[in-house]
């Protein structure tokens, strides 16, 4: 088959990210067709990512790129992604949507289903499933070598900061940094760790007071197979250690994947703890480096090609990224009411295809 002729929908600053992964892929993507709103962005994205002479389409309407695409990449405000998404699905386009899929869980279904009636492949850029280091760590964990798991923690600590008119200061995100970056990472906990069963969330806009809703978010879920997740994340940091970590505790050892150094460390053979007394070095060993340097948006993009070749579904197709949000939705309705969620048949391998009640 010839190369897929994507278009690319937003030319913000995550344009810029995915357009170092795009390089990465021009024997299997020509990107034929570029929009933004302001004409100027679109142009210096077209030319970031033009084929020696060939210069994408350029228009800031994006009802007009229909005839030169096979697909869309959608990199738009989280409120527009509904109505972009319907109407290339209309025209049997393909859709790769950044995340969160939709604002809602009725645009989210509709959306899906309409994808589904005109056999068009939609798929959730949720590119921390790609990432060879969150690959390898799911290899360790799935050999059995290390027993059970018994805590994972997520942490994320970055300053997103913006003008007090941004998007993504106001309602229309459909939700704080839980909802907005926080669904990469209650994806992930939902395929290393399985079913959750109950869960709590917190979150503050101290220290982050351009966003409307929560800046520094908190959540803990209970699984299970008894294993807990906690995910902490500030887009408020002025100043990091952990910066992106993911660390899991289990049976023989405690295995860390530092995104931040792009190394993963087993950390073993600690002694018990005994009040008073001081503790000798544990031992610590690094068993894999990535040589990466970008945010592997490629291999996001490499699967969404394959899918639309092969017509396989999507690793991060449209029901298992409603999932994760769902998570998130019963999360923030059971902060509001100041109570725990129950999170029961929340799992990626449960998907209930019908509305859900949040209330």
């Amino acid at each position: 088959m010839e190369k897929i002729r994507l278009g690319i929908i937003g030319c913000g600053g995550m344009a810029g990210t995915h357009a170092q992964g795009i390089l990465k892929c021009t024997s299997e993507v020509e990107i034929t067709a570029v929009c933004d709103i302001i004409e100027e962005r679109a142009r210096n994205t077209a030319e970031a990512v033009a084929e020696m002479d060939k210069m994408p389409y350029v228009t800031t309407d994006y009802r007009t790129m229909v005839d030169f695409v096979d697909a869309v990449l959608v990199i738009l405000p989280h409120d527009l992604h509904y109505e972009c998404g319907m109407f290339f699905a209309d025209n049997k386009k393909h859709i790769l949507m950044e995340k969160p899929l939709c604002n809602t869980e009725e645009e989210c279904i509709s959306l899906i289903e309409k994808c589904e009636q005109e056999n068009v492949i939609l798929m959730c850029a949720y590119p921390v499933r790609f990432y060879p280091g969150i690959l390898k760590l799911k290899e360790m964990l799935d050999s059995g070598d290390f027993g059970k798991i018994m805590q994972m923690s997520v942490w994320t600590e970055q300053l997103t900061k913006h003008s007090w008119d941004h998007w993504i200061g106001t309602a229309r995100i459909g939700g704080g940094q839980l909802f907005s970056h926080g669904c990469h990472y209650i994806d992930v906990m939902l395929w290393f760790l399985g079913n959750p069963v109950t869960g709590t969330h917190v979150g503050t806009r101290v220290g982050t007071p351009w966003l409307l809703k929560e800046g520094t978010s908190a959540v803990v879920m209970k699984f299970e197979n008894g294993a807990v997740g906690y995910h902490g994340a500030t887009w408020g940091a002025r100043g990091t250690r952990m910066g992106y970590d993911f660390q899991i505790q289990t049976e023989k050892g405690m295995i860390e994947y530092d995104r931040s150094h792009k190394e993963i460390r087993v950390y073993s053979d600690s002694l018990e703890h005994i009040p008073g007394e001081e503790h000798s070095d544990q031992k610590m060993k690094v068993v894999w480096r990535e040589d990466v340097t970008s945010k592997n948006t490629q291999f996001e993009l490499l699967h969404f090609v394959d899918c639309i070749k092969t017509g396989k579904k999507p690793i991060t197709d449209g029901w298992s990224s409603l999932q994760s949000l769902r998570v998130i939705w019963k999360l923030y309705d059971a902060e509001l009411h100041n109570t725990m969620a129950d999170l029961r048949g929340l799992g990626l391998d449960n998907v209930d295809h019908n509305p859900m009640s949040y209330t």
